[in-house]
Parts: structure tokens; sequence; C-alpha cells
């Protein structure tokens, strides 16, 4: 192109067009929204609050039931050691899982209650008294 027909092109006209089917969005106006009583609203909030509190009474039966499976194996001498889990509560033998995985790992963790006859205590004697029997007693 030269400089003529450069300086001769006419600037052409730009036409905008918009589609028609393009609508025009307001915000919707504090007449327009959809709102609710105040006493409803108040109904459902209260509602709510008493199904918050009713779980978390929920949770923390739980947790002491939890406690209450544990510390019932005898197993442990502190059954708040034992994590919480859901599961331990309907299944016996994922309990005895845990507690078993618990005890391999951290051992001082065990109960150490003395179980059966350690030599301490009343013995099972005889029945009735025996002469003979005192007499062995004390030749001892």
């Amino acid at each position: 192109m030269t400089a003529e027909t450069i300086e001769n092109t006419e600037p052409q006209d730009v036409v905008e067009e918009t589609p028609e089917d393009v609508e025009e969005t307001t915000e919707p106006t504090t007449e327009d929204a959809e709102t609710f009583p105040r006493e409803y609203v108040q109904k459902l909030r209260d509602e709510s609050a008493k199904y918050r509190t009713r779980a978390q009474q929920t949770d923390a039966l739980a947790h002491r039931l939890h406690e209450a499976l544990t510390a019932a194996t005898g197993r442990l001498a502190d059954p708040t050691d034992l994590p919480f889990d859901e599961a331990h509560l309907d299944d016996p033998d994922a309990l005895s899982a845990a507690v078993d995985a618990l005890l391999v790992s951290k051992p001082h963790l065990a109960s150490r209650t003395p179980r059966g006859d350690v030599g301490q205590g009343a013995s099972g004697g005889p029945e009735g008294f025996s002469l003979a029997g005192a007499l062995r007693a004390g030749a001892r």
C-alpha cells in the first residue's frame, strides 16, 4: 500500500450489536427477596440448638460407654488410655484387637492386678477342725 491509499481510507463505523435474548439483570431489592417471619426463624434456630445439644449429649454418652467397655476387659490399668473409636462400641472383637495392639506397643499400660493364687491371704483349708491336722500344722 502506498501513502495515498492509507490516507484515503476512511475508518469504518463500528456497530455494536447486542443479542436480543440477553436480559438485563438487576439486584433483588429487599422487597423482592423472600423473607420469613421472625417467629418462624426463631423456632428453627431453637430447634437446631436442641438437636446440637442432644448430639453433644450422645457423644458424651458414647465416650462413657467406650470407657466402660474398655474397663470391663480388665486388661488396661487406665481405660482412658485407649483412644475413642465408634467401631469399638459395636464390635467387641475390634475393641479386643485395639487393646491388644495398644498393649503390644505400650506394655506399661497393662493392668497390674494380681490374679490367681499369689501365696497370700486365706487359703482353702479343711472345712472342719481336725486335731491331727492342727498338730501337723504346728509341727512345721
